[in-house]
């Protein structure tokens, strides 16, 4: 495995080698043909080999694959990105995700004069030592050797949806900034409580913090300008990924100009990339972004979310379970009540959960392979894909559920 979250650790079994992708369904070595809910973790929104980002790609390899130079579609994309998404002047384009939030947090350290950061338990932000700390997904469920004792210090937790905590930091120590998943995916789907990432926003601005949204797994999914134009809350540092590089990777950060001008070349900061903004990924994320931007789209995507939602209600009730949705993000629990933070999500039921992931699989749904995971909906999905998808499931929750 070339990433933990490709292992089937959490729910047994061995996982399927994939031969190809086709619109909404994978397709394995051995010809098995199954729905995607995966869909790369997040980044396919289209669905598989859509025909106009394969054209955009291969059109922008036969110029070359590679430059290390400056290009015009670089350029182009970074004018997308700051009309896009709410409260940015200037971006840096890099390859992951990992990588936008481990350079948000040393630019928000750079812009602030301060080391410490507040991260909430469940959130993942990448595999980098600032933020490997009750972090959620396959972090869960290991143990985490080889990060230096001097840096935990300087990264302190608390509880999601628990203003207090966050404030109780923020009046201890000399805080850089709050980094959170606006709506957490790698604990499962958590929605924020009204008033959380408002009250995150007043606490930063009162105490000198920056607001660090990790919109790797929301940004341009919930909406064209991501979680800040879905809530309505305007972060100071917006990490995003996944989406934004249509399949290939690509990752963004981004800011208001005081805080962009403290990064290389023209700041202090330093930050660099052989491969940021690769023309291959720069050209599959500009077709995408540009087919998310055609007028109807994110009604589509919402029907799509808020029609599985509904199909998957009955089976939900009939079983004892709960779901949490926001936009075409959406988790199952073996747990009676929908969970508000990680802690919750703890009291689940994995083994049934693992016996409800077989089933699907077999049934032809490829899910998740982890309670601690979201599973993310393809614009190109039918309603007779949702039917199906649904009944698949609700089997799977029978299989699951039986004593």
């Amino acid at each position: 495995m070339n990433s933990p979250v490709r292992a089937f650790s959490a729910v047994e079994g061995d996982p399927p080698f994939i031969h190809h992708g086709d619109g909404v369904h994978l397709v394995d070595e051995d010809e098995n043909r199954a729905y995607d809910l995966v869909g790369s973790w997040g980044p396919l929104i289209l669905g598989h080999s859509h025909p106009e980002v394969v054209e955009a790609v291969t059109e922008a390899l036969s110029r070359g694959a590679s430059f290390g130079a400056p290009t015009e579609r670089e350029l182009r994309m970074a004018e997308l990105l700051v009309e896009r998404v709410p409260g940015i002047d200037m971006v840096r384009l890099v390859s992951s995700g990992t990588e936008a939030t481990m350079h948000a947090l040393r630019l928000a350290r750079g812009f602030t004069g301060r080391d410490v950061v507040v991260k909430l338990d469940g959130c993942y932000h990448g595999a980098h030592d600032t933020v490997l700390v009750a972090a959620g997904s396959g972090v869960a469920t290991y143990a985490q050797p080889g990060s230096p004792g001097i840096v935990a210090p300087a990264t302190v937790t608390a509880p999601f949806n628990d203003l207090a905590a966050v404030e109780a930091h923020l009046k201890a120590h000399d805080v850089a900034a709050v980094i959170v998943e606006p709506v957490p995916g790698n604990m499962g789907v958590i929605p924020p409580r009204p008033g959380y990432l408002e009250g995150l926003r007043h606490l930063c601005d009162e105490h000198g913090a920056c607001l660090v949204f990790d919109e790797v797994m929301t940004g341009f999914r919930l909406a064209a300008g991501g979680a800040q134009e879905h809530f309505g809350v305007t972060a100071d540092i917006v990490c995003m990924g996944k989406i934004v590089g249509g399949g290939l990777p690509l990752a963004a950060f981004g800011a208001r100009r005081e805080i962009m001008e403290r990064l290389s070349p023209v700041g202090p900061v330093y930050q660099a990339g052989t491969l940021s903004g690769n023309p291959l990924a720069v050209a599959a994320g500009q077709k995408t972004l540009e087919i998310l931007g055609r007028p109807g789209t994110y009604e589509r995507l919402d029907t799509i979310g808020s029609g599985l939602e509904a199909r998957l209600a009955p089976h939900i009730a009939q079983h004892g379970l709960s779901m949490s949705r926001v936009g075409t993000m959406i988790t199952v629990f073996f747990r009676s009540r929908a969970p508000i933070d990680f802690d919750e999500v703890k009291t689940c039921d994995f083994e049934a959960f693992g016996r409800f992931h077989r089933a699907a699989l077999e049934a032809g749904v490829y899910l998740p392979c982890s309670q601690y995971e979201a599973a993310f909906l393809p614009l190109a999905l039918t309603d007779q894909d949702l039917d199906a998808i649904a009944q698949k499931l609700g089997a799977a929750m029978a299989a699951a559920t039986v004593s």
